[in-house]
């Protein structure tokens, strides 16, 4: 729930200590795990939190949620090993004084073990331990579809965020895929996964709308993935989330990605002081970054107390254009 401090001492310590002996940062998934950590199964669980407390006066919620099907599976591994990058940025530059950072997995629930995964919103070395618990299945329908809507329902409904509900600030989501979410929320799936008895279906455009209410959310496509130059999926993604669909050319600058994002949503840096930050740490993902964050700079920022990057429908930039899917 968010209580603790980030230590890259700590971070570190624990790298070497695996490099010495050998162990995996995914110790569930190479330990030969075929099925979802315990701490990390979404069915059941009540909510998510990130709360305010006197360690963290002014939390703010940044969730991460990647699928983890095929060409996808090294996404975990690239934010495990950039962790210091992320939190540094964020803290050490003041881009957000409270971070508290929820990673998940996405599958696909039509046929995968893991569908969904969802780790506590954590301010402490313990994000670290929640990643090497993801499960990293690498399977995935074979279409150009997983289930990212039913990652959005979980998180629509079953998280609880203190700089929403008590400053009226959103949070901030970040998918990073290379697919389509299916068009509606199925009740069965839902049951089947989280627990919860729908009466009827949802429309993916209808939980988007819902979920957009209480954070900022991004779509990251990364290059060198099996469909990051598929135009359906970039302006379907577009149709939904507007500019807040980001194109990034380097994987390894995913974290670097994620930090100037919530520092311009933040109002707490510029694009280019934020690129200069990155070449302080001696980080070499400006040149990505920046092609990254170009759509943000063509359009109104969604920001934290804004209207968001939420379209209605027929808004979306996609919408109407060849090859997109209406969702």
């Amino acid at each position: 729930m968010g209580s603790g401090i980030w230590s890259t001492d700590v971070y570190s310590a624990t790298s070497r200590l695996r490099a010495a002996t050998g162990a995996s940062a995914f110790a569930h998934t190479d330990g030969g795990a075929r099925t979802v950590h315990d701490e990390l199964n979404p069915y059941g669980v009540a909510v998510r939190e990130s709360r305010d407390s006197a360690e963290h006066p002014s939390s703010l919620a940044v969730a991460v949620l990647f699928d983890v099907t095929g060409s996808m599976g090294r996404v975990p591994r690239v934010l495990q090993t950039r962790l210091p990058d992320l939190l540094g940025l964020l803290l050490r530059k003041g881009y957000a004084t409270d971070p508290q950072i929820l990673f998940g997995a996405i599958g696909d629930a039509t046929c995968d073990r893991a569908p969904l995964q969802v780790a506590q919103y954590e301010s402490d070395n313990r994000m670290d331990e929640h990643l090497g618990r993801i499960l990293l299945e690498g399977g995935g329908g074979g279409q150009l579809t997983e289930s990212y809507e039913l990652a959005m329902y979980f998180m629509a409904r079953h998280t609880s965020i203190d700089c929403h509900e008590k400053r009226g600030r959103r949070g901030y989501l970040f998918i990073i895929g290379d697919e389509l979410p299916y068009p509606e929320v199925k009740r069965r799936e839902v049951a089947a996964v989280i627990g919860d008895r729908l009466e009827r279906d949802i429309p993916t455009r209808e939980i988007v709308a819902e979920l957009t209410r209480m954070y900022d959310v991004y779509f990251i496509l990364p290059a060198g993935t099996s469909h990051s130059r598929n135009r359906t999926v970039r302006e379907t993604w577009r149709g939904l989330l507007g500019q807040n669909v980001l194109e990034l050319d380097d994987l390894d600058a995913l974290c670097e990605t994620i930090a100037l994002t919530v520092g311009l949503g933040e109002d707490a840096v510029g694009l280019e002081e934020g690129l200069d930050h990155l070449a302080e740490i001696g980080s070499t993902a400006g040149a990505s970054v920046s092609r990254a964050l170009a759509p943000l700079g063509r359009a109104p920022l969604a920001t934290g107390g804004g209207p968001g990057g939420l379209l209605g429908p027929g808004d979306g930039p996609g919408e109407g254009g060849s090859g997109v899917i209406r969702l």
